[in-house]
């Protein structure tokens, strides 16, 4: 089977459901970007922030208002959803429920005349992939919720000749204790078939165990494009910070004091980062509690605080503390041994992220 995998070139972008309006809201602002053959990407934000009107205009159910979209430099924005090749798994099973489940893996395939043989074989690894060779040959409606939204998820990669399989919350019915499995499955997918794969999900350990390079969202702005790690490390936006990580990065209210230093409570805290120009400035210090450790005295870049609340998560514990008008949340080894009262809190300068108007220096 001739694999036709696209690069995906979304150029100048912008959505809005109102545009003939004197102020038009958009649901989608500017953007370009390029989603690069046989990689793995996720959509991720909050409700309404614009996630499926992006994966439906790369699909062609939705026409931008503004831009376009380029499958390896060929314009498809005027082209209907069935003439871009692409397939999409929505977040609710899309089925033939009158279908033997085998029919509605194979029904894509049947339509584009592929041979039995080739059927077959496709509509055999995909279901032991998913684990739905036993069911083959039942119809469709005698399965369970997350059954059916697995053969949906099936029919969007029983094709090896689309340009992209989008995936809107395809997770969303599954049983938790399949999703892991599933996650993983898709990434095997990915590397087995290089198949370009988009997945929209508000599920940040989704998009985290999931993805090559993640898309964060909010109120239709992308407000960073990167990797887990830089996402968790270097959030772009304290928004970033806030929405990634658990628990969310620790961000404190502070002032330039030095080229390299804030001060917290008139507590000096030195950073890697360069804040000449911004001398005097009210600004936002940023660290994750993976990153702050427990000292044993008071020192350079450590905060004493009280410590109010200890929580063991079996791997770690998660320590909360009291700083005047701050609380700071540290995680640390689960046998360092802790008890209620005062602490010393070191954070590192190397850790330490800068804020100026809710972005990163």
């Amino acid at each position: 089977m001739e694999q036709i995998m696209a690069k995906i070139d979304l150029s100048n972008i912008s959505h809005s459901y109102n545009p003939n309006d004197a102020n038009p809201t958009y649901a989608l602002n500017p953007f370009s970007m390029t989603w690069e053959n046989g990689k793995r990407y996720a959509i991720l934000g909050p409700s309404g922030c614009g996630k499926t009107t992006m994966l439906n205009i790369v699909s062609g159910l939705v026409r931008p208002s503004k831009g376009k979209i380029l499958f390896d430099e060929k314009d498809v924005t005027n082209l209907i959803t069935e003439e871009r090749n692409i397939a999409q798994v929505f977040q609710f099973p899309v089925i033939y429920s009158t279908m033997t489940v085998y029919d509605n893996l194979a029904f894509p395939l049947k339509c584009r005349n592929f041979s039995k043989e080739k059927i077959d074989e496709r509509v055999k690894s995909v279901s032991d992939t998913l684990r739905l060779s036993s069911f083959l040959n039942l119809p469709a409606r005698k399965l369970t919720a997350d059954q059916k939204q697995l053969i949906s998820l099936g029919r969007g990669l029983v094709r090896e000749d689309v340009a992209g399989v989008l995936m809107d919350e395809p997770l969303t019915v599954i049983d938790p204790d399949l999703k892991f499995r599933l996650r993983r499955n898709l990434k095997e997918i990915n590397e087995q078939y290089k198949t370009t794969l988009v997945y929209v999900t508000h599920d940040q350990n989704e998009a985290m165990t999931f993805a090559d390079n993640i898309i964060v969202m909010d109120q239709g702005e992308i407000v960073q494009v990167g990797l887990p790690k830089d996402l968790f490390e270097r959030p772009k936006t304290t928004f970033v910070g806030y929405f990634i990580g658990s628990p969310a990065m620790n961000i404190f209210e502070s002032e330039v004091s030095s080229e390299y230093s804030v001060k917290i409570n008139n507590i000096e805290i030195k950073t890697n980062s360069n804040l000449s120009k911004l001398k005097d400035k009210n600004v936002k210090l940023g660290i994750r509690s993976e990153f702050i450790n427990v000292a044993e005295k008071e020192g350079e870049n450590t905060i004493k605080a009280s410590l109010t609340r200890v929580e063991d998560f079996g791997n770690f514990k998660l320590l909360t503390a009291n700083m005047e008008n701050f609380i700071i949340k540290s995680k640390v080894d689960r046998e360092l041994p802790i008890s209620i009262g005062d602490i010393n809190l070191y954070i590192p300068p190397e850790k330490c992220c800068v804020y100026e108007n809710e972005k990163l220096i």
